[in-house]
């Protein structure tokens, strides 16, 4: 047994968007024993949002029958965050990734989520493959309210 044991958490749910709302509050609440300042878990909500958001808009694109997977580990004050589909896949990630850039515009989306996720996140690995889905990994060094007062 180690000395410092990573606590994690496995959720998976229907590519629905109504469950956007239920990952980020999940999330939110594992991350919470962090005591993360409200910055930070608002950024962590709003990242978890995005990637969700993109797995089923985008990955799925709106078919419901899908399963989007959502994994949190925490080791020390490090949170460690992945959000995988088993959709469609991107193509061009280098596109993808491009501020601004969408590929539903007639959705009137952003193209900011990646953005987003990078500027909220210490690092963001995305690794997709046509026909096959996608995974996000992200890293964030949480800074403890407690720390900030001691």
């Amino acid at each position: 047994m180690s000395a410092n044991p990573s606590n994690y958490m496995t959720l998976t749910f229907a590519s629905r968007s109504e469950n956007e709302g239920f990952a980020r509050v999940a999330v939110a609440s594992f991350v919470s024993q962090l005591d993360p300042t409200l910055e930070e878990l608002t950024d962590i909500k709003t990242v978890v949002s995005e990637a969700v958001t993109n797995a089923i808009i985008h990955g799925y694109e709106d078919v419901e029958d899908g399963e989007v997977t959502i994994y949190a580990r925490i080791e020390a004050d490090m949170l460690f965050l992945s959000v995988m589909d088993e959709g469609m896949g991107i193509a061009d990630l280098d596109t993808a990734r491009q501020p601004l850039y969408t590929s539903k515009p007639e959705l009137e989306r952003s193209g900011m989520g990646f953005t987003i996720m990078e500027n909220f996140m210490d690092e963001v690995e995305v690794v997709s493959q046509v026909g096959k889905g996608t995974k996000i990994s992200m890293k964030k060094r949480i800074e403890s309210k407690k720390a900030l007062y001691n």
